[in-house]
């Protein structure tokens, strides 16, 4: 759950990215197109030195403004292409490079004349960076990445070093998620633990609506009204439109999933109604009693942020009954002005949305057996946005989730062959928040590499 006034990150992998996460998701629009690992020749650098090629000296430069950016837009405009500037302006190169500040250099991996790439370190987190130029030596392809495992074990250990807990699971869904919607583990680690989700439990709210849109209650199209009391903080863009504003159905289903809109959220779970998306939880295996009642992500800012923790201490003293009153009748009076941003983890355990990696991919499992068009379109994102490559891997869905000591991420994706993976993972910090940028990109490396591993190719 994004928290109010903190910075967001999002998953991206575009022309000049970098791979972050938060309780909002999607990619970031590119500039020039990315020049992914797969094309570049992989001819052999045998010193770690920088080669002395048009893209050999773009990298120099690059590590040069990594030590003690932002840079001057004079100067970026001397090193990148225009075209790429159109779509990735002076002031998003400077983010990212503040990002990846301190990065050095470690070795070049692969290179020729106008592409390479590179490995390089930032503290104890690995990147690899891809750059190519045009035929003027300017950049006209940028991407950062944390590398991909190749190997379970590989995986495992830097799993393990990312986070104090973790749950991953690497399955496959059985019958290509036409049937019963079953997973098979590939790999895992504490596949069936309950963690918290942060935004991940927004997948059940989808699957409430595509559900009763099934029945005939409603359609996509059907138009929903924002009012002040079903307004919630960012993540989102629905909470900044003039109260009495229209959306259809469809419109936030989307942008609950790829910005995770939390007024959209809210709007599609009045919609519903909070029990029919817990009948869904319950049904597709989401039982942790901590789940219920069901909170709006309102209602989740108030109990954690608004007078803390008076709110939430009484809150977590009452019966479910009488929980569902008090959200009723006392935290739905407090005005969201009241909500102060927390840093700090902050009752992880007691106020959250709860499930298991396996949990999970039987959720992702139950949305691509509907076999809605509508529910892929909320769900798909670029192939390219996770890294891979989209003629074998042709649909990718993601969400993610994350407040702080939590952050999470789960991927479905399907091969060419018709054959369906999801890779969930899941860490944990009790006592400290993640730096959502490093962790997010080290979770999707992980995913990146937990894909191929899984099909064998």
């Amino acid at each position: 759950m994004n928290i109010p006034s903190k910075p967001t990150r999002v998953l991206a992998t575009a022309a000049v990215a970098v791979s972050m996460t938060a309780c909002v998701n999607q990619p970031i629009p590119a500039g020039a197109a990315s020049v992914p690992a797969a094309t570049v020749p992989a001819t052999a650098v045998a010193a770690p030195g920088i080669p002395d090629t048009p893209a050999g000296k773009q990298l120099a430069w690059l590590l040069d403004a990594l030590a003690s950016p932002p840079v001057p837009e004079a100067e970026i405009g001397k090193h990148f292409a225009a075209d790429f500037l159109k779509g990735t302006p002076a002031k998003v190169i400077n983010q990212v490079l503040t990002s990846f500040k301190g990065m050095r250099l470690e070795k070049v991996t692969t290179s020729r004349e106008d592409a390479l790439i590179a490995l390089a370190t930032e503290g104890e987190w690995r990147h690899e960076i891809s750059l190519s130029v045009d035929t003027a030596g300017l950049i006209n392809g940028l991407l950062f990445r944390a590398p991909a495992p190749k190997s379970w074990a590989e995986l495992d250990e830097r799993l393990k070093k990312a986070a104090p807990q973790a749950g991953f699971l690497a399955a496959e869904v059985a019958g290509n998620g036409a049937k019963n919607g079953n997973c098979r583990p590939v790999h895992a680690i504490a596949r069936d633990r309950k963690r918290p989700l942060g935004s991940i439990f927004k997948l059940y709210v989808l699957g409430t609506v595509a559900q009763r849109i099934k029945a005939g209650a409603f359609s996509w199209d059907t138009e929903l009204t924002i009012t002040p009391e079903l307004k919630s903080l960012p993540s989102g863009e629905l909470q900044d439109r003039p109260d009495g504003s229209k959306v259809t159905v469809m419109e936030a289903a989307k942008l609950m999933i790829s910005i995770s809109d939390n007024t959209a959220t809210d709007l599609l779970i009045h919609k519903v109604g909070r029990k029919a998306v817990e009948r869904t939880m319950r049904a597709w295996g989401a039982t942790d009693k901590r789940n219920f009642p069901l909170l709006k992500t309102r209602e989740l800012f108030v109990l954690k942020g608004a007078d803390y923790p008076r709110h939430a201490k009484r809150y977590l003293s009452l019966s479910t009954a009488k929980k569902r009153d008090y959200l009723e009748k006392v935290v739905a009076e407090v005005p969201l002005t009241r909500v102060k941003a927390w840093t700090k983890p902050r009752e992880l355990d007691t106020i959250e949305y709860f499930a298991s990696p396996s949990d999970i991919c039987r959720a992702q499992a139950q949305l691509i057996k509907m076999d809605d068009k509508q529910v892929d379109k909320a769900m798909s994102v670029p192939a390219s946005a996770l890294g891979l490559d989209p003629k074998q891997w042709p649909t990718v869905w993601y969400k993610g989730g994350s407040e702080p000591g939590v952050h999470d991420q789960s991927f479905l994706a399907r091969t060419s062959a018709g054959k369906t993976y999801v890779v969930t993972s899941m860490a944990v910090n009790p006592k400290a928040a993640f730096d959502d940028g490093k962790l997010g990109a080290e979770l999707t490396a992980l995913a990146r590499g937990a894909f191929p591993l899984a099909d064998g190719s």
